[in-house]
């Protein structure tokens, strides 16, 4: 793997009881749900002043408060519209197993979505309905002058705030159809009457987030792969999701799956990750992820997603302290690059890079300096924005 120097860039960026499935909502964009939107400011523009960027290469501001709020992931369409997947159930709603750690126990014995909710109902009690208050939401931004500044912003869909509801943290558009992952259920949303509102909205499969586990490691990374079919990331808050064909269960763990565009025909195509954000295909249909560290001195990984392969992660090693820290993870270097002697049950990651990649895509070939060509784009979150960046690297065959 080759690492280009002045790596960090900027480009157009917004910065006991089972619960019933919702199979098909109504209309959403309810006015009701008003969430607090700070106005606009220079705030963004002042953050920019500070940011590094590659010789070649410039930086300006899309969108901005109050055009959207708490942005998680986009999409961008055909017709240049951004789609942005905004949290406002981000610790007031979803929250983090470190925060409540008297449920650990039961947290690691849940193997459904119904389990994590009774769960939740048995620890918190009547305070269990303030985790059904705020929403998850998609907006829609537009250029409509074609400046090359945002100038229209509605809401495309809300109402994701059921007690089991996750980050949405996955979008995808695809000839009018608008994926959206938000645990515990994969969407599939379309605007038939082209108001800027789903007016059709259909769950093509539920079940993901079995664990509370750790914020963040939510249902992401949506791409349609070369073979036409649609993949997507988990992170090890596991899942247990009834199809057609049976039950597909993997509650220890993150993975990488796929399945036809109607959400039929699901299957686990890659296993034993820890966080995989984004997935992205090379020019030669290869798939690729970057998974994140465990915070016990082991490091992210560029990982290359093999069908049927194996990290070695288990959600269960992220409790494993003392002398044992993180158990096999880190005693038998199981996240490090490939060298002799090393577990043959996993495949190894390709590098470690980064510190929490989160953002991925690979570069077609237009747009920017051949400098950049066959090289993927990674972010790297943490924390603080300081020390957070862009890398861009290249990998060949070995």
């Amino acid at each position: 793997m080759e690492r280009i120097s002045a790596s960090r860039w900027a480009m157009l960026v917004v910065l006991g009881s089972v619960v019933p499935v919702r199979a098909v909502r109504a209309a959403s964009g309810d006015d009701s749900y008003s969430p607090p939107i700070r106005s606009a400011s220079g705030e963004a523009e002042l953050a920019m002043k500070r940011f590094h960027l590659a010789e070649g290469l410039d930086v300006s501001l899309f969108a901005a408060e109050p055009l959207l709020a708490n942005p998680v992931c986009l999409y961008v369409d055909a017709h240049g519209r951004v789609y942005v997947a905004e949290t406002f159930r981000h610790s007031a709603g979803v929250t983090d197993i470190r925060n409540h750690m008297s449920w650990l126990d039961d947290d690691l014995a849940s193997k459904t979505v119904a389990d994590r909710v009774a769960m939740i109902h048995k620890f918190e009690g009547a305070n269990a309905r303030s985790y059904a208050t705020e929403h998850e939401r998609i907006r829609l931004i537009e250029d409509r002058d074609g400046d090359g500044h945002a100038d229209r912003a509605t809401v495309f869909a809300d109402q994701f705030n059921a007690i089991p509801d996750g980050i949405g943290a996955g979008l995808l558009v695809d000839h009018g159809d608008v994926y959206y992952a938000c645990i515990p259920s994969l969407w599939k949303l379309r605007d038939t009457d082209e108001d800027g509102r789903a007016d059709h909205e259909k769950v093509l499969q539920t079940g993901y987030g079995v664990h509370v586990s750790l914020l963040g490691h939510d249902l992401h990374g949506l791409r349609i792969g070369p073979d036409g079919r649609l993949y997507f990331s988990i992170g090890d808050r596991g899942l247990h999701v009834e199809t057609e064909h049976g039950t597909i269960a993997y509650p220890q763990g993150g993975a990488v799956l796929r399945c036809d565009l109607d959400g039929s025909n699901l299957e686990i195509f890659y296993s034993g990750l820890r966080n995989p954000q984004e997935l992205v295909f090379d020019e030669h249909g290869n798939l690729f992820t970057g998974d994140n560290n465990s915070d016990s001195g082991d490091r992210a990984r560029f990982v290359y997603l093999v069908e049927g392969g194996d990290s070695g992660w288990r959600g269960a090693f992220q409790w494993m302290e003392g002398s044992y820290r993180r158990g096999p993870w880190n005693l038998e270097e199981l996240w490090y690059p490939p060298f002799p002697g090393q577990a043959g049950y996993l495949l190894p990651p390709v590098a470690n890079i980064a510190d929490g990649p989160s953002g991925l895509t690979y570069y077609p070939g237009t747009g920017l300096s051949e400098r950049y060509l066959h090289h993927f784009f990674l972010c790297d979150f943490r924390a603080e924005a300081s020390i957070s960046g862009v890398h861009s690297f290249a990998v060949e065959p070995k």
